[in-house]
């Protein structure tokens, strides 16, 4: 499917999964290289960049945790980025995207100059659009960082294991995929200056200042995670250390009592108080007193 958005002189057009026939028609129109045709047709496993005589392809991966209609994590889009045109091919609903062409499409809010779109070009604004949605994901993740904050706060530290390993996972690909962004976005933004001018150079310089942002809170939030699971961790051989000082101390007062059972379980000849009808009594009274005392020095002791 096609969809063709226009605003001031430029036009964008928006090829959502789109068919053969309509990348056909798309190359054909707007003279895109027959490679760089055939690579909107399908994904691509890396982001790059490439320059063409009046137009700059640029292949971008966001990651989508929250804002996913699929189990794809990283959504792909791809960039034909030309003077008064913009070309965008996707294979996912990407909800940032959906919520800029509506932006377009209402003629009252184009018309106003608050600063939302750039002066410049819809791919600008497109891609401040893409970048503030990265930092609703991060948001959802801060969120489920706080959750597991309470939660181990609460006495289930074994739970939340599993839980800070898959939510640094989750942040560390959500690291890997838009580290690739930095050395694209600077090589775009020299490469464009040139293609045009000095107006591309400074738009792109706040969308490289946006970007550097969310890196940042990338960085912050892996930090706030290691020492959450280092807080974890710590909790976790704390209660470990108790329960084996317990088992000890259970051991210290329980091995009188078996040294006294042993002892009496001898049957040696002049074994003391065995003739006495009440013997079972009197042993089980030496053994209480015997635990009563040794639980009373580990009391005294502080050991439990």
């Amino acid at each position: 499917m096609i969809n063709t958005y226009k605003y001031n002189n430029e036009t964008w057009v928006d090829i959502d999964h789109g068919t053969p026939e309509e990348i056909h028609e798309i190359m054909n129109t707007y003279n895109v290289h027959p490679l760089v045709a055939k690579e909107l047709t399908s994904r691509t496993p890396k982001q790059r960049l490439e320059f063409h005589e009046g137009y700059i392809y640029c292949i971008l991966h966001f990651p989508a945790f929250k804002h996913t209609h699929s189990d794809e994590k990283n959504q792909e889009v791809d960039f034909v980025i030309g003077k008064n045109v913009l070309i965008t091919a996707r294979y996912d609903t990407i909800d940032a995207l959906h919520k800029f062409g509506k932006v377009l499409e209402v003629k009252e809010i184009l018309e106003k100059k608050n600063g939302y779109l750039p002066s410049h070009s819809i791919f600008v604004g497109m891609l401040h659009e893409l970048y503030g949605s990265l930092f609703e994901e991060l948001e959802y993740i801060e969120n489920l960082t706080e959750n597991i904050t309470s939660k181990i706060f609460k006495g289930e530290e074994k739970k939340m294991v599993i839980s800070l390993s898959e939510v640094t996972r989750t942040l560390l690909d959500f690291k890997k995929v838009t580290d690739g962004h930095h050395e694209i976005l600077e090589m775009l933004k020299h490469r464009g200056k040139e293609m045009f001018g000095e107006s591309f150079w400074s738009e792109m310089e706040l969308v490289t200042l946006e970007y550097l942002k969310i890196n940042t809170a990338i960085r912050s939030n892996l930090d706030t995670l290691h020492e959450l699971r280092d807080t974890n961790n710590s909790l976790l051989t704390n209660k470990q250390n108790e329960t084996v000082i317990q088992l000890t101390v259970i051991n210290f007062i329980i091995l009188p009592l078996n040294v006294i059972a042993f002892i009496f379980s001898m049957r040696t000849e002049g074994m003391p108080i065995i003739s006495n009808p009440n013997a079972f009594w009197i042993i089980i009274g030496i053994m209480l007193t015997s635990a009563a005392i040794t639980l009373a020095y580990v009391i005294h002791k502080k050991w439990a």
